[in-house]
């Protein structure tokens, strides 16, 4: 199989460890450029993780000649722009999850890369991770039998310093708050378990006061697969929460999206704990799945079209302000 050489738009804190460093360890995959604003940051990283070019502007590394494929790594704010930049170049794109600001961003980005004949990728890693591949094989072997219903939690602190808000909470760079952000995995794990949502309603509010954008959200769903899913996500709790329950006929899985705590299986007159650990890069897995479908080997479970539906869900909840 051919060498997949690749060049990263956006070369910052995600790239350090939970990102960059699985392009480099993927088989058939190379880094062999960098782009960030900062030139002297970008030959920074590029000297630290042994990448040979690195540039200051994107359209110089997608102009590269050794760039084979592009991975934007920039908040969503520039997902749109840089998705169209590289299909234009005719190079295939992986870009950071969220996939855009909304909805009608994805469409674009969609219709841009289909245009170009360029495939396009997202990175909702844990459709690849091992600890949440095996409770996708846990549910399908039928040992908690059919699934009836999800719950989903997630609850965090308020900010330390309300006055240095991260971009994360400033909705023209953001799409939203921290729903949109973190709270889009829980909701493309569900997607990927039980298929795509056919009904959503929900309601979004601000109750901290902190920044302008919701921080409390609360929504359910009806998958294809008729699963019931309900979540809450609160980002002024007074400490930290990370739970997810998956119930069916003969039993339940709970576990957490975001720490590497045992996987608990519970069913009748039995529990079981499951220990699924992290990995050391957490893309690496789906970076791999894509470099071998780049290869004409297999395909990636994560996709702009599959992605994009997790922006429509989260666009229908927060047309719900209260």
């Amino acid at each position: 199989m051919a060498t997949i050489k690749w060049g990263i738009i956006g070369c910052g804190n995600v790239c350090e460890v939970k990102s960059g460093p699985g392009f480099q360890k993927a088989a058939n995959s190379e880094l062999v450029a960098v782009m960030r604003r900062d030139a002297r940051l970008a030959e920074d990283f590029a000297r630290r993780h042994n990448v040979p070019n690195w540039y200051s502007d994107a359209q110089s590394l997608i102009a590269d000649p050794q760039v084979d494929a592009v991975y934007i790594a920039t908040p969503p704010g520039s997902h749109l722009e840089y998705t169209q930049m590289a299909a234009r170049a005719g190079k295939p794109v992986y870009v950071e999850k969220p996939m855009a600001r909304n909805y009608s961003e994805c469409l674009s980005m969609l219709e841009s890369c289909q245009a170009a004949g360029v495939p396009l990728f997202v990175a909702y890693y844990r459709r690849a991770m091992p600890r949440f591949v095996k409770i996708k094989e846990l549910i399908d072997s039928g040992v908690i039998g059919e699934v009836r219903l999800a719950t989903l939690a997630l609850y965090q602190m308020p900010p330390n310093n309300p006055q240095a808000l991260p971009w994360r909470v400033q909705p023209e760079i953001s799409g939203g708050g921290l729903f949109v952000d973190v709270g889009s995995h829980a909701l493309d794990l569900m997607d990927y378990y039980f298929g795509p949502v056919i009904q959503v309603k929900g309601f979004a509010a601000n109750q901290g006061g902190y920044y302008q954008v919701e921080d409390i959200v609360s929504a359910a769903f009806v998958h294809e697969s008729g699963v019931q899913v309900s979540g809450t996500w609160c980002f002024t709790s007074f400490k930290r929460e990370d739970r997810i329950e998956i119930v069916g006929s003969k039993g339940k899985l709970s576990f957490a999206l975001f720490e590497a705590e045992p996987v608990t299986l519970t069913t009748a007159g039995e529990r079981q704990e499951i220990r699924l650990d992290y990995p050391a890069h957490v893309q690496q897995s789906l970076i791999q799945l894509i470099v071998d479908e780049l290869n004409g080997q297999g395909r990636s479970p994560s996709t702009g079209q599959s992605a994009a539906r997790t922006n429509r869900v989260m666009d229908e909840i927060l047309k719900i302000q209260v």
